[in-house]
């Protein structure tokens, strides 16, 4: 059975496609980015205040389906300087301190709205 998550915790959609999808125990996260849900928009400024921001977004869409960060096992992460990929890993694990999930890192030309990163996530009861 499919389930559709959706919280007013993390932003709305900017899209034809759900914040959540879950499929027998297993949560697909779309990409999310750096936006506020509070106001709609990108207030965070360097890597670091947006990488926060996603990971906090990931974890209210967690949060609403019932999971949590321990239970993601894998992370695709995509930032438009790789020379950030230090700074995202310093945010990255105040978020996951141990049994890290899989995970993947793209530099990509650009992301939706201008933003440094993006970061879809899967997680598993």
């Amino acid at each position: 059975m499919k389930r559709i998550i959706s919280t007013t915790k993390a932003p709305a959609a900017i899209g034809p496609y759900s914040q959540a999808i879950e499929v027998n125990d297993t949560l697909y996260i779309s990409g999310q980015i750096p936006v506020n849900p509070e106001n709609g928009k990108v207030d965070a400024l360097t890597i670091e205040q947006q990488a926060e921001q996603v990971l906090q977004n990931i974890g209210a869409i967690l949060q609403a389906a019932g999971y949590g960060y321990s239970d993601v096992v894998k992370s695709t992460i995509f930032i438009t300087d790789m020379k950030n990929f230090s700074a995202v890993n310093e945010v990255y694990k105040k978020y996951y301190t141990e049994k890290f999930p899989a995970r993947s890192t793209v530099a990509v030309k650009e992301l939706p709205l201008g933003v440094m990163v993006e970061i879809e996530t899967i997680a598993v009861k």
